[in-house]
Parts: structure tokens; C-alpha cells; sequence
């Protein structure tokens, strides 16, 4: 359920960028004949070209989807997301760059073995770059199946096995090579147009009024007293619908709608001793997957019936009407001393099994929206419990030391000439990414001020807010945040192509492979990896990518990170402590994941009071563990003097 129709340019700019990239991967392909070309473009990737890259790897769709949507929904705290993603830069610059260049070759596995020639740390860094691989995968064809419904009006599931099928096509046909072109227009594109974007955000400044981009106007009712409410059996001409079944007379307010056969539900929001009723939505699933908006069953011929678009200033400063262009920083200024409608849910459960969320209006303070710890993940900035504060403090830890650890931005240090290069490179890409970031925060707030959001689906907040300002914009960054999953999701594929080729059936399995039989060999685990990242991508659909992504990151920072860092820095470092080590963060983090309440609630549909692990993200806990691992089974392990 969107809330236009397709637009027939977005789908020729889409085609074409599909052909196009194709193209271009078959045509690089005719140039990829060995390994070093396969898995790391000979070597030969200008450090400027390569800088790029890593922005367009690492811009994931948890950056451009995610974070953009958490900011449009919540205000600052998504922007939080940032600033984790950005640090982590810091130590991939001063403590990863050079030394992956020096040590390895084509996978991450070859830094962590390069003193030691083991199978085991072979195996284990193998499989750690499969999981934290296919953990960031499942955000990254959630964005995918996201994009392609208003897009292309497929179903999110057809969304997500055509994304997987052109990555696997430009994977399997020239490996690191179109990878990187791809990332590097992809980065370009992104960057570029998230800045026009930004530009247009700020030229269209804020207005005041209660209509969304469809022209639907949000009635709020009253005043009312407390006794008119309770003694009025009709309100605005329409008879109220009696109380029960999981709706509550004191919370929801259901006014009979006879013309279109359903009702329009208001939510009652107090104004000191007098009650406003403010107008929301209500979305019912049956226990047959069957819905209905706002009461109105939607028929299998009623694909049109979609929910109304959301998201407006309800006061600005001055009690103006509209602002007129903003300045970048008198934007914020202005949001800070204004007020605007957020939105926030509410399950209901019936009696018949199905089940209702309705989504109702949250009249907030401009300065709330700009200050920290109003999303749930960082209430411990502001309610100074200590268990949140450790879920925020767990989060940010993993964001940070997340980045260094990701194999498919480890790789890409291989693609460079020397340590030098690899060095300029991560500069330029931390510069690429600080100002894409940036413009994140005026594109999720101009996207919750807009009037174009989905209140079902935060990670569709930018396309949407580009729909509301020029259709062939949308057209564009549509095409763009698609050419933002088709890159991560190649580097990331063809990072588990080569641990599975290179790293567990050449260095641990010690099978002998031919250059042409590893290219051969990872080609085919290419496309069993993206059909993998194709069933996770539908079976995590609806959940917001950049909480996913911090899911990954924590995997990457517990299970990589403390070998990596300890390789380079402690020459006290065993093969049996990185061994250890790896295995250690890789299950811990893993499991505590799985044992999570959000895991249980939006992914068994369990009570988050079952769940076994007491906090969501565990790296506060998972990251020290593998570090302590490390040192203590180094310590047992240190090999014995010989002896004259």
C-alpha cells in the first residue's frame, strides 16, 4: 500500500539504470580473468576512484533509507546513527588503512593469518565475514523490496528477488572491478543529489498547514468539555461508534463514515481543562492477512485505497503562516521554535484475532525534536535509567568500532597500489560520507515536515519527500537509493564469494585451486549467498534497516575488530588467542542478538519479557569479551623458549 501511483519516468530512469549497470558489468567483465583481478581489481584502483568507493560501499541503504527515515520519524536521535557511522571512520584511518594494505591480499582472513599460516584462524575469520556478511545483507534487500513497491508497484517480495538478481549478475561477471564502478557513480550520484536535495529542503523552507502531499486535510475537532464528550452520541454531523473489542471510548474516538463504508477514528489530545480530537489512521490485519484502512476492507480490486500521507508544521515563530527560503542553520533555528505533528502507533487486539494499529498525531515541540533521547534506543541520554544508558552507550560502541570491521570495506583496502594510497583513499571517503551525513538531518526533517510520509514504512521517507517536491526528482533519487543497495550488496557478496573461495575451501580445506578455479569456485558461492540474502530480505520485511544494520555492526566489532587490532598492536598475539577470539565475538554477539526482546517481538512475535538477554545490542558486553579472550588465551598459548 503506497500512496501514488507509479510514475512511468521512475520506471524508464530505473530501466535504464539497470541496463546500464549491467552493461557495464559485462563489459568490465571481458577484462576479470584471474583472482587478483576477480577479488581485487589487480591492485590497480586510483586511491581518488577507490575513495569514492568506499563511500558508495559504505552509504549503505541503512544511511540514505534508514537513517533519513528514524530522522523524519523521530527527529535528532536518528541522526545519532550518523555521527556512530561517521567515528568509526577515525579508526579505520589510523589504526586499519595501511596495515590491511600491507598484510593481506584479497579477504580479511589474509591480514589475520599473515604471521601465522593456520587453518583455523582461516575458518573462523571465513566464517565470521559469511555472518557479519549476511547480517548487514538482510537490511540492504529490506531497503530493496522497500524502494521497488512505489517504484515499480511490485510486491516488496519481487522488489527483493529482482535486486538480488542483478547483484548476483554483476558479481558473477567481473567481480571487484564493476564493483567498484559501480560503487564509485553510485557514491557520486548519492552525494550529489542528497545535496540538491537538501538544497531544495531549505529553498521551500517551512509552512504551516494540516494537509498531506495527496491534498488530504487532518481535521482536528473541538474544543471539547469532558461531559460533551461523554453525553454525545454524533460529532461533526456523523454518529460515534460505540466503544469495545479493543477500542476505548477514553483513547479513540470512531465517527461512522456511511459514503465510503468505513469510519475516520480520532485520538483525544488534551489542551488544559479542554479536549481537542485529532485525526489518525487505523490499519486492521485479519487473521487471514486480509486488511482494512480506517474500517474499509481493501478488495483484491481495490489496489487504489491507500493510507494518507502524513507530516506537517502545526506553528511556526510569530504565528507566521510560512517562512519563505531558510538559511542552513536558520532552518534550524526556526524547527526549534515551532511546533510539529509527529506520529506514533498503537496496537489493538480483537476479539476475532486480527489486529489494529493506529497511527494518531503528536503534536511536539520543535526543540524536542532537535534535542536527544526521544527514540527508545537513546532514552538513556535523557531518562538516566542505567539500563538504558547502557543500551545507548552498547549501540554507539558497536557503530564505532563497527566500521573497521566490516569485511566488505576491509577488502577494498586491496584495491589500491600501496599503503599510501590506501591512506588517501579512506580520507576522501570520510570526506564523501561527512558530507552526505550531513545532509541527512535537513532531508529527514524536511521529510517530516513534508506532508509525503508513510506512516507504515519509515525507511521510504527520502524518495517520498523527493515525490513531494518534483516527480522527476523522485525518478532520480529513486534510481539512486537503488544504485545505493545494487553497491553494498555486490561488495558484500563478493566479500562472501571469497572467504568461501579463498579463505575456507583453498586456505582451510587445503584444496588445491588454479586463479581460474577460485574465480570459478566463488562465482558459484556468489549466487548460493545472494539467494540466501534474497529469503532473509522478505523474511525481515517492515523493520527499519538502520536497526538492523546496528545488528551487523556489532557481529563485525565483536568477532573482527579485537583479532585485528590485537595482530597489530600486541606482539603478544597467538594463533590459538585469534582463533579464539573470533569464534568468542562472532557466537556471543550472535547469540544475545537472538535472545534479544526486539528480536522477540518483531521477529518470533514473542513478549519481549521471555527474551533471555537483558539488553538489545550487546557489544558493550560482546566487544570486551572477545578482547579478553584474546589476551587470555594468548597468554596460555605463548610458545615455549627453546632451549639449548
Amino acid at each position: 500500500m503506497m500512496m501514488e501511483d507509479v510514475s512511468a519516468l521512475s520506471v524508464v530512469i530505473f530501466l535504464a539504470l539497470v541496463a546500464g549497470t549491467i552493461g557495464l558489468s559485462f563489459f568490465l567483465g571481458r577484462k576479470t580473468q584471474t583472482s587478483e583481478g576477480y577479488f581485487a581489481a589487480h591492485g590497480q584502483v586510483p586511491w581518488a576512484i577507490n575513495g569514492i568507493a568506499f563511500a558508495g560501499d559504505y552509504l549503505s541503504a541503512a544511511s540514505f533509507l534508514g537513517i533519513c527515515g528514524m530522522i523524519a520519524f523521530y527527529g535528532y536521535d536518528g541522526f545519532l546513527y550518523s555521527i556512530g557511522y561517521l567515528a568509526g571512520w577515525i579508526v579505520a584511518l589510523f589504526v586499519i588503512a595501511e596495515p590491511m594494505k600491507r598484510l593481506g591480499r584479497f579477504t580479511f582472513a589474509d591480514a589475520l593469518d599473515a604471521r601465522f599460516d593456520s587453518r583455523g584462524i582461516k575458518l573462523a575469520a571465513g566464517i565470521s565475514t559469511l555472518a557479519v556478511s549476511l547480517f548487514y545483507l538482510i537490511p540492504q534487500m529490506v531497503g530493496a523490496g522497500v524502494l521497488i513497491q512505489p517504484l515499480l508497484g511490485l510486491p516488496h517480495w519481487m522488489g527483493v528477488v529482482l535486486v538480488g538478481a542483478v547483484v548476483i549478475v554483476i558479481v558473477v561477471t567481473a567481480g571487484m572491478v564493476s564493483t567498484t564502478w559501480v560503487q564509485f557513480l553510485k557514491g557520486s550520484m548519492l552525494v550529489v543529489f542528497s545535496l540538491i536535495l537538501s538544497a531544495m529542503v531549505l529553498q521551500r523552507g517551512f509552512e504551516v498547514g494540516a494537509s498531506g502531499a495527496d491534498g488530504h486535510v487532518w481535521k482536528s475537532l473541538g474544543p471539547f468539555s469532558a461531559e460533551e464528550l461523554a453525553s454525545a452520541d454524533s460529532l461533526d454531523g456523523r454518529r460515534i461508534l460505540p466503544a469495545g473489542d479493543g477500542w476505548l471510548a477514553d483513547e479513540w474516538v470512531r465517527l461512522e463514515d456511511t459514503e465510503r463504508g468505513g469510519f475516520d477514528v480520532f485520538s483525544p489530545r488534551t489542551d488544559g481543562d479542554r479536549i481537542w480530537l485529532d485525526q489518525a489512521q487505523a490499519v486492521t490485519v485479519a487473521a487471514d492477512r486480509s486488511q482494512q484502512i480506517d474500517g474499509a476492507p481493501l478488495g483484491r480490486g481495490d489496489g487504489q485505497k491507500r493510507l494518507r500521507s502524513v507530516g506537517h508544521v502545526s506553528k511556526l515563530p510569530g504565528d507566521e503562516a510560512a517562512t519563505g527560503p531558510l538559511g542552513p542553520l536558520q532552518f534550524f533555528r526556526t524547527l526549534q521554535d515551532s511546533e510539529v505533528v509527529l506520529w506514533r502507533n498503537r496496537k489493538l487486539a480483537h476479539a476475532d484475532g486480527s489486529v489494529t494499529t493506529v497511527h494518531y498525531q503528536v503534536p511536539t515541540a520543535g526543540s524536542r525534536v532537535l534535542r536527544p533521547g526521544e527514540h527508545p534506543t537513546f532514552a538513556g541520554i535523557r531518562t538516566g535509567k542505567t539500563k538504558d544508558r547502557l543500551e545507548f552507550l552498547s549501540l554507539m560502541l558497536a557503530l564505532f568500532c563497527g566500521t573497521a570491521s566490516l569485511p566488505h570495506i576491509l577488502i577494498r583496502y586491496y584495491t589500491v597500489k600501496d599503503e599510501a594510497a590506501a591512506r588517501k583513499s579512506t580520507i576522501i571517503g570520510i570526506a564523501s560520507i561527512g558530507v552526505f551525513y550531513v545532509s541527512t538531518l535537513y532531508l529527514g526533517l524536511g521529510a517530516m515536515t513534508s506532508g509525503a510520509l508513510d506512516v507504515q514504512d519509515t525507511n521510504m521517507a527520502a524518495p517520498l519527500l523527493a515525490r513531494s517536491l518534483s516527480p522527476l526528482l523522485f525518478a532520480i533519487i529513486s534510481a539512486v537509493a537503488f544504485t545505493t543497495v545494487l553497491g553494498t550488496v555486490s561488495g558484500l557478496i563478493l566479500a562472501s564469494s571469497g572467504a568461501v573461495a579463498h579463505d575456507l575451501i583453498t586456505g582451510f580445506l587445503r584444496i588445491p585451486l588454479t586463479g581460474h578455479q577460485q574465480v570459478r569456485v566463488a562465482k558459484i558461492a556468489a549466487v548460493f549467498v545472494g539467494a540466501i540474502a534474497i529469503v532473509l530480505g522478505i523474511l525481515f520485511a517492515g523493520m527499519n534497516v538502520s536497526f538492523l544494520v546496528g545488528w551487523a555492526f556489532s557481529i563485525a566489532a565483536s568477532a573482527n575488530l579485537p583479532a585485528l587490532t590485537m595482530l597489530l598492536f600486541w606482539k603478544g598475539t597467538t594463533r590459538q588467542g585469534i582463533i579464539a577470539s573470533v569464534i568468542v565475538g562472532m557466537v556471543s554477539s550472535l547469540g544475545w542478538i537472538l535472545l534479544s526482546a526486539d528480536t522477540f517481538t518483531q521477529v518470533y512475535g514473542l513478549p519481549a519479557e521471555q527474551a533471555w538477554a537483558p539488553l538489545s545490542q550487546p557489544g558493550i558486553v560482546t566487544i570486551p569479551l572477545s578482547f579478553a579472550t584474546l589476551v587470555v588465551v594468548s597468554r596460555f598459548t605463548q610458545p615455549r623458549p627453546r632451549t639449548v
